[in-house]
């Protein structure tokens, strides 16, 4: 009998088969090395993706080298050192970008300078993003100490920080260029970008082409990314997070084992609950890691190009660098569940700085 089944969940099923090979280092004992670039503060996906990475690591997963911000403004970099001073770990290299991209404070941001009782609400050394070293420096400086062709990229911001990369010279960092830097060290970037589907009209319901946030808003920088990335890419479409969206009962129930928590404090001020967010930024972390757990499907390998005007275009091509996530009905719960319990996990071993319970 000739097999029945569409094309597309032919691909899906032989990506499926690949996606494990693709992804995994050649030593699965030891953790990803992982660079987590971010725009955290323009969405509140960005700080469960953190949380996430932090709870990957105590389980031994991941090991994140470094965080890199592309939106431009002074709190984003304080902020994230609350989260990682929160969870153990304010010792991680930030570094930021100086671009002008979404300057705005953002909705939690601001998380980092509150106080109770004459104290930081949540301790952190990191006062101002004009502290902190440039994106670039600390990317060259967490890629040089790396083993060749280990460390994976998550990118769940713009492609400023990236593309600049690519474009840094040689420098007292390392005798290698930007872009030679990433194809001796970098395994995979994992890119929340793009729309690999139509999406629903917000007004008419009809399926359209999406111009996707990440890209648009630094357009140049994905283009410049988009065409000179010299590894395997995964994107994850917005049509991927958008199908998974994070119960905002967990916000309310599983964050009160301390009086304060950067998370969920962060989600409920970027919209109050009832509210279950869409978990862009999540899945991009969640693949990287943990690739052999069957939460996604991936496309065939093709070209991704980004146009002029944002919107973006996938060409199937043998032997091609990209490859993009699919997500099948019977996957979805299973997929919530690991986004949720991860995100939510407390930190393993370490006396946590908030004090109290609710």
């Amino acid at each position: 009998m000739k097999s029945k089944l569409p094309l597309w969940l032919l691909l899906a099923s032989i990506g499926l088969v690949l996606l494990p090979h693709l992804l995994h280092a050649d030593d699965t004992s030891k953790p990803t090395p992982l660079i987590f670039d971010t725009d955290i503060g323009n969405d509140c996906d960005d700080v469960l993706a953190l949380a996430m990475i932090h709870a990957l690591q105590s389980r031994d997963e991941c090991e994140l080298l470094a965080v890199t911000i592309t939106k431009d403004h002074e709190l984003a970099a304080p902020f994230t050192d609350c989260v990682n001073t929160f969870y153990g770990r304010g010792d991680i290299p930030i570094g930021v970008c100086r671009s002008g991209v979404t300057p705005e404070e953002g909705k939690f941001n601001g998380l980092a300078s509150a106080t109770e009782d004459g104290q930081l609400r949540y301790p952190h050394d990191l006062t101002s993003g004009k502290q902190a070293p440039t994106a670039v420096e600390v990317l060259r400086k967490a890629l040089t100490k790396s083993e060749d062709g280990s460390v994976v990229v998550c990118q769940v911001g713009f492609s400023t920080n990236l593309a600049d990369l690519l474009d840094s010279p040689s420098d007292e960092i390392s005798p290698l260029s930007g872009i030679e830097l990433v194809k001796q060290k970098v395994r995979l970037l994992s890119v929340m970008a793009a729309a690999f589907e139509k999406i629903p009209d917000r007004n008419t319901g009809e399926p359209k082409l999406y111009r996707e946030y990440n890209v648009f808003k630094d357009i140049p920088s994905a283009r410049r990314l988009c065409a000179k990335w010299p590894t395997p890419i995964i994107w994850s479409g917005f049509e991927i997070g958008l199908n998974l969206k994070y119960p905002h009962e967990s916000i309310e129930r599983d964050y009160g084992y301390v009086a304060h928590h950067p998370v969920a404090e962060a989600y409920e001020l970027y919209i109050p609950p009832p509210h279950d967010r869409p978990t862009w930024d999540l899945t991009s972390v969640l693949v990287a890691i943990r690739p052999d757990h069957n939460y996604f499907d991936l496309s065939p390998a093709g070209q991704v190009t980004v146009l002029e005007d944002g919107y973006t275009e996938f060409e199937p091509k043998e032997g091609g660098r990209d490859r993009y996530l699919i997500l099948r009905d019977d996957q979805k719960a299973r997929a919530i569940e690991a986004l949720t319990l991860l995100s939510s996990e407390p930190p393993h071993n370490v006396a946590s700085p908030a004090s109290g319970e609710r």
